[in-house]
């Protein structure tokens, strides 16, 4: 893969072509985290839609624990989120190349770790449950938020429900039959681009999904550490970018 390629995929100098390539390989490591994370912790992470509804159950059923776990996961999320925030503004102000890069080196990291620990963690299941469900929440909420910044809203990697919506919204429009042009009114005409971006990002987390839970089966939680060289690919080469750039100016005033 060339650099040039790689280097525009996470770098702040964007095209449409950059965030559908990047968007579809996010939403892959979303899908194949999502299925791994449940059959580690009987527990989805990506989306929050269910763990709401969960924290509700539970409020009124009693169950404390799940409640506290669900309110531990919506957090970690939201926190994620206002992570690439700060992440993302701090360096834009700095001037850096890699200010879409840093918060999915941070994810990628946090997935070695998660790999490389799951298993001996996993003794201590009163523990290990809601701090891997929180780990990958905050993971989740990381990753949404980059793509979402990236995009300007259009696309969304973590969830599917969506996703799924604008499929049917663009094809009922690619349906609808235009009979009569009404004055002043446009015809009703799928964008079939945008059609294409939402069927690649559907299939990207499917995908991921079959993958990652095949490898959770086979080879348990290290099946994350290909993940994480997947998003250390994805954005390593502008955060190198920088460490050059600085070297090169802490050389030039110490000449």
């Amino acid at each position: 893969m060339p650099l040039d390629y790689v280097r525009r995929l996470t770098g702040t100098v964007r095209t449409r072509r950059e965030n559908t390539h990047l968007g579809v390989g996010l939403a892959f490591v979303a899908g194949a985290t999502n299925a791994g994370a449940f059959l580690a912790v009987s527990q989805y992470t990506s989306h929050m839609t269910g763990i709401v509804s969960s924290m509700a159950d539970a409020l009124v059923l009693g169950q404390t624990e799940v409640f506290l776990t669900g309110v531990g996961a919506l957090c970690a999320f939201t926190l994620g989120a206002a992570t690439t925030a700060v992440m993302v503004n701090y360096a834009r102000r700095q001037g850096l190349s890699s200010a879409f890069a840093l918060p999915i080196l941070l994810e990628a990291a946090l997935l070695l770790v998660f790999g490389f620990l799951g298993a001996r963690l996993q003794m201590v299941h009163s523990i290990f449950v809601p701090a891997t469900v929180s780990l990958l929440c905050f993971m989740m909420g990381l990753q949404n938020a980059v793509i979402t910044k990236i995009s300007k809203s259009e696309i969304r990697t973590t969830h599917v429900t969506g996703i799924v919506t604008d499929i049917g919204i663009e094809l009922g429009k690619y349906f609808y039959v235009n009979r009569h042009d009404l004055a002043g009114e446009p015809r009703v005409l799928a964008d079939r681009k945008r059609l294409r971006l939402l069927t690649m990002l559907f299939t990207a987390f499917f995908s991921g999904g079959v993958i990652g839970a095949l490898g959770f089966r086979a080879i348990g939680y290290s099946a994350t550490i290909p993940l994480a060289l997947v998003l250390l690919t994805l954005a390593a080469v502008p955060a190198v970018d920088d460490v050059r750039s600085a070297l090169r100016n802490d050389r030039g005033h110490g000449d």
